[in-house]
């Protein structure tokens, strides 16, 4: 197994120092080099969270031009992060970035075609594919345990704005790109498309501005489907919860993701602990015990996503090391983009959208 270097690119998004604690428990990952443009913030994390961590910069010029590494995680805030993803890419590094990689699907196209024409990988962060439940979801979608998948909904609800900061840069249109649908709407979006293994061609959607607070983006959703093969899905979101307390971490939800097919169903609730996956089947297999309950006691790690979280970041570094591809590629992030883009055009227009290129 190669080693690999990896520089951690911005220390203050949501989810930075997760991703540095992943990094430090990967056995496949050497050393980490972190950037971020604030040099008391790249010394306060080098001395609290310094393991594996090898050198500190506030200047990107710098760093690229000083160190040498194989792999670079994408942390900027989303204006920002198409461009350092770019830089990288002609740089000849490896990129896995957090969704939604760029605030512009146009720019994330770009982003997506220099990787390929330059023959690096990129990643997204789109973890929840690695969820134990949401691999065993899709075989038993994909092995025909529910017949011929019809339809697919899931829902997303958290807490409302005013526990999550109006004034983070999440809420500006001109740096995040879009609201609900595009910091947590899209994991949800990415899981159906995974389970299904299929992609969305129409979308309809309402979204709306409904808190009451100073923000410029949807704090609500709605939207239905169509997949290519047949089947009718929907998506609800929003910061809606009223039972929840100020900060990040102490963030309240209420989710759903299920699939129903012409045999039976799966479903389950992602944020139960512990995880459980319940189908429904009337297939030949299933006639002796039609209705079951998956059960899953979880690896506890410090880190973001957990052991399934550190176990889909070194798949992306295996792909690195020339075996195989990224658990979720730079196209999986640009076709959930094309999605939302739609979805935010059908709100606009109150018209359905017909996606018929992921260009």
């Amino acid at each position: 197994m190669d080693r690999i270097r990896v520089a951690l690119f911005g220390l203050t998004h949501p989810h930075a120092l997760g991703h540095l604690k992943t990094l430090q428990l990967s056995d496949m990952v050497s050393d980490i080099v972190l950037f971020d443009d604030d040099t008391r913030v790249v010394a306060d994390v080098q001395e609290k969270m310094g393991t594996k961590v090898y050198g500190g910069y506030d200047d990107l010029d710098e760093l690229l031009d000083g160190e040498s590494f194989e792999v670079g995680v994408a942390d900027f805030q989303n204006h920002l992060n198409g461009a350092l993803c770019l830089r990288l890419i002609e740089e000849g590094v490896h990129v896995i970035s957090e969704k939604p990689v760029s605030n512009s699907p146009d720019e994330l196209s770009r982003i997506v075609d220099a990787a390929s024409r330059k023959g690096v990988k990129l990643g997204v962060m789109y973890q929840n594919r690695y969820h134990p439940v949401a691999r065993e979801a899709r075989r038993l979608v994909q092995d025909g345990i529910i017949g011929r998948v019809t339809g697919c909904e899931a829902r997303m609800i958290t807490s409302q704005v005013k526990f999550r900061n109006p004034g983070h840069w999440l809420f500006d249109r001109r740096k995040a790109g879009g609201g609900i649908l595009s910091w947590l709407g899209c994991h949800y979006i990415d899981l159906l498309r995974y389970v299904l293994d299929d992609d969305v061609v129409e979308v309809s959607a309402i979204a709306d501005t409904l808190s009451g607070e100073d923000i410029d983006v949807e704090d609500v959703a709605s939207l239905a489907f169509r997949f290519g093969k047949g089947a009718i899905g929907s998506l609800h979101a929003g910061y809606q919860l009223a039972m929840s307390i100020p900060g990040y971490s102490g963030a309240t939800y209420d989710t759903y993701v299920g699939f129903h097919g012409t045999k039976g169903r799966v479903y389950w609730n992602p944020v139960d602990r512990p995880p459980v996956l319940h189908a429904e089947s009337v297939t030949e297999g299933w006639r002796a015990s039609p209705v079951r309950s998956f059960h899953y006691a979880l690896s506890e790690l410090d880190c973001y996503g957990g052991a399934f979280g550190l176990a889909f970041l070194e798949r992306f570094f295996h792909s690195v090391n020339g075996d195989g591809e990224p658990p979720a590629t730079g196209e999986d992030a640009l076709r959930t983009a094309r999605i939302i883009e739609a979805a935010y055009a059908s709100s606009e227009t109150g018209r359905r959208v017909e996606i018929t290129s992921w260009a």
